[in-house]
């Protein structure tokens, strides 16, 4: 499932063509992803001026001008294709996966949203799995919306620091990879890249989230955001063919640490560890159990 990073990657590569533009048509042709769409979907969309196009955790944001916000999650294997104005070249963000040319052009089987701006632009939403969401909700009601109402802060804007982990943290007996992962802690975090956050800051996933000092949380802290902010330059990681909006793929899993490198030599200077496979809550866990402690 893509992370904050993949989901930034496909937001920055949307907003060129959609913000500021008017839908002028939007095509639905399936009734559901892993829930119905909105009633009269198309019809609520057609005409509708996207005012802004942002972020919330993995969530794309499209704030409209009739009040409605477009709430778009990409599941498992969502992703949109971008033909600018003029074109049939389209720029795939998300995941990729090797189709027809009639499918290229917004009509296979998987193709289940269409929309044209008043420019021109066609963004096709495709999704085999359909373990993606698409919802029209009233922008004023998202801060208490159920998929909203608790979540954390953002870990980029502002920067997550020291001071404001700690106090996230302080008390909690989980394991501090548990702890990142729960998004009523930090928004938007997913198994890559706390795995490598930790990996920057020397802290075992093992260790318990409120024993951790304050100077060693400080230190997490700038890991989590200078991990995200890499990936995000990276274009995300491509695991499952996540692509850039340029259509080139995401290169950050180059640049990984410990994720999916179980029996790779620790990359910490001086360290002579070896990268640790563990299952911490169903998930896997990587991470050098000499130098993260």
């Amino acid at each position: 499932m893509p992370e904050l990073p993949e989901v930034e990657t496909v937001r920055r590569g949307l907003q060129p063509v959609l913000e500021g533009r008017r839908i002028a048509k939007a095509v639905v042709r399936r009734k559901d992803l892993r829930v119905p769409f909105p009633d009269r979907f198309g019809a609520r969309l057609t005409g509708r001026l996207v005012q802004r196009l942002r972020r919330r955790a993995k969530y794309i944001l499209a704030d409209l001008d009739d009040g409605e916000t477009l709430i778009i999650h990409l599941g498992m294997s969502g992703r949109f294709t971008v033909y600018p104005p003029g074109s049939n070249e389209g720029a795939m963000l998300g995941e990729f996966h090797h189709e027809t040319p009639e499918a290229a052009a917004g009509a296979g089987k998987h193709d289940h949203l269409l929309l044209e701006t008043d420019e021109g632009a066609r963004i096709i939403y495709n999704d085999h799995r359909r373990f993606g969401l698409m919802l029209l909700e009233l922008t004023g009601s998202l801060d208490d919306h159920r998929l909203f109402c608790g979540i954390g802060p953002e870990p980029l804007d502002p920067p997550l620091d020291g001071k404001a982990l700690a106090k996230l943290l302080s008390g909690k007996a989980t394991p501090i990879k548990a702890a990142l992962l729960d998004q009523r802690v930090v928004a938007g975090l997913g198994n890559i890249y706390v795995s490598e956050a930790l990996s920057r800051a020397g802290i075992s996933p093992k260790r318990l989230a409120g024993s951790i000092s304050p100077p060693r949380v400080a230190k997490l802290a700038e890991a989590v955001t200078r991990v995200l902010t890499d990936a995000i330059a990276a274009g995300g990681s491509t695991l499952r063919d996540h692509q850039q909006p340029s259509g080139e793929l995401g290169y950050f899993q180059h640049s990984f640490r410990v994720y999916d490198r179980e029996g790779a030599p620790c990359p910490t200077r001086g360290c002579k560890g070896t990268i640790r496979r563990i299952v911490q809550s169903g998930r896997s866990t990587f991470y050098c159990p000499v130098c993260q402690h």
